[in-house]
């Protein structure tokens, strides 16, 4: 019979600072107290190199085997991810460093999944701001630091990407410290730490001019910089749930730190919420879970400061708080910034309905949309006009073009119409919202944007020269956005670089002609056929090649000149006594335009909707009877309706 040690001697050890043990068992000891944890957020703009940074610290911070092979980008776990090459999706993982732990939140860079970042940054204690050596500071830069600073973390900013051969990073560090200040930095928050680093190379200084030969400098200034998390940890239970995750064995998984207390697995909690206080739901732990590397590792408990994973709180959602029964006390949460644009989706009604789709019905439709909207708090979802139709409201195009595309790899088939922007009234004047825009393109190419600009109503607020490129800052409303990137890419022969953030609710501008093209309109159903493309194709630009089954009312292509045009793209060349069907060979088909879901939203016009399937994308108009919908533009010309 084994003999076990009583508990209250095993605790009088535990308290015990012992000479003989090893550096090994110190490092452990260490790591049970508050001093050895470290939670940092990564923020960032879009491509300044977040995930590779993370990438390098995981290596670095001994998480993979020597002889173990690591895929680029590990941290984009997602099909999504790697297919765009961005971060969509917070994500958590922890690395070690002399006997500290440091918990890692990866954040995504692009404005329209600021949500993401603005929710898990109540989990960290500080942040490294990762700056792209030659761009410097762009909106989202602004964006998150701005958050950052307000929930008074600190900062560690790090320039990346030094090895740049136009890497400019003495001007770099000014404008991110003229940010600071614009942004109201206090005393303390100007003194921030600079690393300069290259993910790429695995390499760190806290010298600008001279290049480092590991991550070391980095992860002494995270240990010196970044404050240890702080709470009573004899007290009653407190837990902000900041993330949601799903696991197809324990279900929902609630991600947060243990703000207060010690969580154990058993325990009796109340499930609260600051801004309902209705909402008081009892509830056990079941399963409990902390990061380490890239996996969720089992523990039976977690103290204060730990970035945990709880399992069998079926009620909980982002924002509620986790209580001990002898304190519900709900911690306030972080107020998300309110969806700019909306978007109907609806029961896909078109000919070809029902064909590819797994889920096709209404019920299949609103469960998903609601439970979405439960994950992402950047989200709202109602119920439309009828029991077919929902409106969604995102953060932008890209925000609702995910979840599209989400919804279509996951079998569902539906429809959508065109993005629009929600308009406010405040103090009774119409407004609208505004982006910050801004454009760097070449030089040669600065007329034709500006053109385009005054086009869509937006407002030049300062260039600036870099080298042979110039970078404009504009704010224009975001409905002059819609459709403008594939344009702005074309106009700057691909070398132009788009980036835009919201900025705020501004007077109405007026209307802005967004479509200076019209559709192409296939005239009946069937396969398309060579003959009746090369027809087609002299009226403009094509969407489909040949065997492509349409219907009548589908949209194949684009008219340049403007106007829809009704094209019969089944047309078959017939055999007479004059010529041969086979002399159909000698026709030169014009490559047709391959169009992308972001395209489509683009193209779509106010009376078109966008049939989205597993297998296929179709653009269609709303009434898909030619002669019905020259009766109706007649109504409308006759201000009948």
């Amino acid at each position: 019979m084994l003999f076990q040690m009583p508990k209250h001697i095993m605790k009088s050890l535990e308290n015990m600072n012992f000479s003989q043990k090893t550096e090994d068992n110190k490092k452990d000891f260490n790591f049970m107290e508050n001093n050895g944890i470290r939670n940092i957020a990564i923020i960032a703009h879009v491509d300044h190199g977040k995930t590779s940074l993370v990438n390098e610290l995981l290596k670095q911070g001994n998480v993979f085997r020597d002889n173990q092979v690591v895929e680029d980008r590990v941290m984009d776990s997602n099909a999504l991810e790697r297919e765009r090459g961005i971060t969509i999706l917070s994500k958590n993982t922890s690395c070690f460093y002399n006997g500290v732990k440091i918990n890692v939140v990866d954040t995504p860079g692009h404005a329209d999944f600021g949500g993401e970042v603005e929710r898990v940054l109540k989990m960290v204690d500080g942040v490294l701001l990762v700056v792209d050596a030659f761009e410097g500071p762009m909106p989202q830069t602004r964006f998150v630091l701005e958050k950052a600073l307000s929930l008074g973390l600190k900062v560690i900013v790090v320039v990346n990407k030094i090895d740049r051969s136009d890497a400019r990073v003495k001007e770099v560090v000014d404008e991110v410290l003229e940010l600071f200040l614009e942004l109201d930095a206090n005393e303390e928050q100007l003194n921030s730490p600079f690393v300069f680093a290259s993910a790429r190379l695995g390499v760190a200084s806290v010298d600008m001019n001279k290049q480092g030969t590991d991550m070391k400098p980095l992860f002494d200034t995270i240990l010196e910089h970044i404050p240890a998390p702080k709470g009573d940890e004899n007290g009653p239970l407190k837990m902000l749930v900041s993330a949601a995750e799903h696991n197809d064995y324990v279900g929902k998984l609630a991600v947060g730190k243990v703000e207060r207390g010690v969580i154990n697995i058993g325990q009796n909690v109340v499930v609260c919420n600051y801004h309902d206080e209705s909402k008081k739901v009892r509830s056990k732990i079941v399963s409990l879970f902390v990061y380490e590397g890239l996996k969720r590792v089992p523990v039976e408990s977690a103290k204060v400061g730990e970035i945990v994973c709880v399992a069998g709180l079926e009620d909980v959602t982002i924002g509620d708080t986790i209580c001990d029964e002898s304190a519900v006390e709900p911690v306030e949460f972080v107020k998300i910034a309110e969806p700019s644009v909306e978007m109907t989706f609806m029961v896909n009604d078109s000919p070809f309905a029902g064909r590819e789709g797994k889920f096709v019905t209404s019920r299949h439709l609103r469960d998903r949309l609601y439970k979405e909207a439960v994950k992402d708090l950047s989200l709202r979802v109602e119920d439309g006009d009828t029991a077919e139709k929902f409106k969604v409201r995102g953060r932008g195009e890209m925000h609702l073009s995910i979840l599209i595309e989400n919804m279509r790899r996951d079998g569902y088939e539906f429809q959508v119409s065109q993005p629009k922007v929600l308009i406010k009234t405040i103090d009774g004047v119409k407004c609208e919202p505004i982006d910050r825009l801004y454009l760097d393109v070449p030089e040669d190419c600065v007329g034709v944007v500006m053109n385009k600009m005054g086009v869509r109503k937006g407002d030049l607020q300062g260039m600036t020269p870099h080298g042979n490129r110039m970078r404009m800052e504009f704010l224009i409303p975001s409905r002059g956005l819609f459709g403008f990137k594939s344009e702005f890419l074309t106009d700057t022969r691909g070398e132009g670089i788009i980036n835009s953030i919201f900025y705020d609710y501004m007077p109405y501008r007026g209307e802005i002609n967004r479509r200076d093209y019209g559709s192409l309109i296939a005239h009946e159903e069937g396969k398309a056929i060579v003959y009746g493309l090369f027809n087609a194709q002299e009226r403009g630009e094509l969407f489909i090649g040949a065997g492509v089954p349409v219907y009548a009312g589908m949209v194949v292509g684009s008219n340049p000149k403007g106007g829809d045009i009704v094209v019969n793209v089944c047309k078959m060349k017939h055999l007479s006594n004059m010529r041969a069907s086979g002399s159909d060979d000698a026709l030169r088909l014009t490559p047709p335009r391959n169009m992308s879901l972001e395209d489509c939203i683009e193209f779509l016009g106010d009376d078109e909707y966008l049939e989205v399937t597993p297998k296929s994308i179709r653009i269609r108009k709303i009434i898909l009877d030619h002669n019905m919908r020259l009766r109706e533009r007649g109504k409308m010309l006759r201000g009948e309706i």
